[in-house]
């Protein structure tokens, strides 16, 4: 792998300095995002007469085109623009979708309100595409590989950016949800709009300490190059050839490995490939300058592209725990309205209040790992964090699965409560059962949020190539967005199976619906995805990391669950 400042402007400060102005614009934008997602379930209910089921739907659609839009805006950032001209073109269009809100509860008229607000969501959404996939990994690059001390920082950056960006959302929860149903749903609009636009202003106050990525062209293009390649010397034995492999990378000048201190090393997996390495009789008949990338790559070029296969079975078998995720702004809230939140004789906490939960416990177990975890572990493991992100991420997965099953008791509690009080048929009095019993299950969220969602924000932004981080960032990103239109799916098929068989599960009404037999339908697809996973990741091979000048390895070949 190249050294990070190889693609990077070297002569800006970077690190900490720079890296703590791009964690204030990622703070707005999730204390914005999560000031609209975290209570869009009530309003669209509420304010906008929805249905239930509809409401989850469109919720989970907008989430999830929010999260598959970061893969054209991680492929411009990465080929055209850079990551600092996209996250800050980006900001601005993210802003537009925010001064949109506002006015769709305003100024707009009563029956175009609804068409406004899919608009202004559907623009940030947008906006959303350039700034996810970009902005950590535009923090990350701030340090650099080469720096011993900046390396080390970086696994602790990983850490604290998660908590800066749960800090956010915990208090956009715990403030916002007050001033939207207390006050008024625009002001909550409004507010959450001036957060974005000052955070732009702070991240333009930043711009001389930020190291910045250079862009290198199409990483699309590399790709196809290599599965082209092998596919024209699909017939070469890489054992019978005369000429040798092609090892060195050139830039668009024709000099090779410029600024290269590291190369992805040679691995054995996915050997068909390495067939475009082969340097064959046309190929040794040809200038360097001269070779057609289209039938001959480098070794290092064929390893990226490993890499990324390599991610595809993780990817597919994180789709069912981001599919979990999208219960906590959907039914968690739903389920939370119908039991009693008073405290006093006055005070009614707001279903969505409860997310906070979720934040405060992030940000309790975030310095604790960090801290406490990962140095106790390392003493045992000898890795530099305590446990290896696929682990990291499969603990996660299973706290998921164990946390969607006792949803399933906490709700057939819940619904047993209604019938001994004869609440079946009365849907907006509330079930006489503590709001509290929903606290574990909360709880659960947020510590499986620590060991999986940094665990693959970790994972993909190491195992990607350095050129295409951003689109490792935007495939993260992706799984959270299909996810979320898998939950949707879910939905869908459960109202139409259990409907066919008499009794739909999903109801408006949900004393008479059967909510506790859907989660207990998602803890059984999230075991299945868990034993996929440990399969998968049994077998993963990590990057294997050369120096350019010696044939021994920097970082060996290894296999790591």
């Amino acid at each position: 792998m190249a050294d990070s400042t190889s693609l990077i402007d070297k002569e800006t400060k970077g690190g900490w300095n720079a890296a703590v102005f791009i964690i204030v614009v990622e703070m707005a934008e999730r204390f914005a995002f999560y000031g609209l997602a975290s209570n869009l379930m009530t309003f669209l209910t509420n304010e906008l007469g929805q249905s239930t089921a509809t409401a989850a739907k469109h919720i989970n659609t907008w989430i999830g085109v929010s999260c598959i839009f970061p893969i054209l805006g991680a492929f411009l950032a990465d080929s055209i623009l850079g990551r600092f001209k996209t996250v800050l073109l980006s900001s601005f269009i993210y802003l537009l979708g925010m001064v949109m809100l506002p006015l769709s509860v305003t100024v707009v008229a009563p029956e175009m309100r609804e068409k406004v607000l899919f608009m202004a969501l559907y623009v940030m959404a947008v906006g959303e595409g350039g700034h996810k996939p970009c902005v950590m990994t535009f923090a990350a690059d701030q340090f650099g590989e080469a720096n011993a001390e900046e390396k080390a920082a970086k696994t602790s950056f990983f850490n604290y950016w998660y908590m800066a960006i749960v800090l956010s959302s915990s208090i956009a929860v715990l403030a916002l949800i007050f001033i939207q149903e207390r006050v008024s749903w625009s002001l909550g609009f409004s507010i959450i709009a001036g957060s974005v636009g000052i955070a732009i202003v702070v991240f333009l106050i930043g711009i001389p300490k930020y190291r910045k990525q250079i862009p290198v062209g199409s990483p699309i293009t590399r790709l196809a190059q290599v599965f082209v390649a092998a596919s024209r010397k699909w017939r070469l034995s890489s054992m019978r050839h005369h000429y040798g492999l092609c090892y060195e990378e050139e830039d668009k000048s024709g000099s090779t490995n410029v600024n290269r201190t590291y190369l992805l090393a040679r691995t054995n997996q996915f050997r068909f490939l390495d067939k475009a390495t082969i340097i064959d009789e046309i190929d040794n008949n040809t200038s360097n300058k001269s070779r057609n990338p289209w039938r001959l790559c480098s070794v290092n070029q064929v390893e990226e592209v490993k890499l990324i296969l390599r991610l595809i079975p993780i990817w597919i078998s994180l789709i069912m725990f981001c599919a979990t995720l999208t219960q906590l702004n959907t039914f968690f809230l739903k389920q939370g309205s119908m039991m009693n939140r008073t405290i006093g004789d006055h005070f009614t906490i707001p279903p969505a209040a409860f997310q906070s939960i979720v934040g405060v416990t992030i940000l309790i177990l975030i310095p604790l790992y960090d801290r406490v975890f990962v140095p106790a572990a390392r003493k045992i493991t000898n890795h530099h964090s305590g446990i290896t992100s696929l682990q990291r991420i499969g603990v996660g997965l299973f706290i998921a699965t164990f946390n969607m099953i006792l949803c399933g008791l906490v709700e057939a509690k819940r619904l047993q409560v209604a019938r001994d009080h004869g609440l079946i048929d009365s849907p907006k009095q509330v079930v006489p059962m503590s709001s509290l019993w929903l606290l574990p299950q909360y709880i659960l969220v947020g510590i499986g949020d620590v060991f999986t969602i940094v665990g693959m924000q970790e994972l993909f932004y190491d195992q990607m190539p350095e050129a295409m981080r951003s689109i490792g960032a935007a495939i993260f990103i992706s799984v959270v967005g299909v996810g979320s239109f898998v939950s949707t799916g879910i939905i869908s098929a459960v109202q139409t199976i259990s409907k066919s068989h008499g009794e739909e599960w999903l109801v408006n009404n949900l004393n008479r619906a059967h909510l506790d037999y859907y989660y207990w339908v998602i803890a059984s697809l999230n075991a299945v995805s868990l034993c996929f996973y440990l399969f998968i990741a049994n077998r993963f091979v990590y990057k294997k990391l050369q120096d350019k000048d010696d044939d021994s390895d920097v970082e060996g070949e290894r296999r790591e669950a």
